[in-house]
């Protein structure tokens, strides 16, 4: 099934929003959490452990772009795009019951998170309904 213009359109956010977030981790963590009101400072230790997860994001962003163009990519897309945008605002949730209540640009980042999730869920809510294709049905044995 090829995807509709909503998913596309919740791809394309998603994507956008995941790489552009990731990348800016990946190459300026300082400038990214500055905004926060985060200050780094010059530990490689914890640059490092900031940078391997904005790559990993910046990927996972690519992955849900690339299922706009790539027809076979689609269902990895959209479990990219679900798990991250659940997964953000849950951990928030998590650190704002376990830690308090953060800054406010923390808690505008976990509104975003929440709006992306819910874009997602709406345009990815008959394919989640969907029962899984039989393994193998796609491409019978010759």
């Amino acid at each position: 099934m090829r995807s509709t213009t909503f998913e596309t359109f919740a791809l394309g956010v998603s994507g956008l929003t995941a790489l552009t977030i990731g990348a800016f981790i990946l190459l300026a963590p300082q400038a990214f959490y500055a905004g926060y009101g985060i200050t780094l400072g010059k530990d490689a230790s914890l640059l490092s452990e900031l940078r391997a997860p904005g790559a990993g994001l910046a990927g996972f962003g690519v992955l849900m772009l690339l299922g706009i163009w790539r027809h076979e990519v689609l269902p990895a897309s959209i479990a990219a795009a679900l798990t991250v945008f659940i997964a953000f605002p849950a951990g928030r949730l998590v650190g704002l019951a376990m830690d308090g209540t953060p800054s406010g640009s923390v808690i505008g980042a976990l509104v975003v998170e929440l709006v992306i999730a819910a874009l997602c869920l709406a345009a990815f809510r008959r394919r989640l309904r969907q029962p899984p294709p039989a393994l193998g049905a796609a491409h019978p044995a010759r």
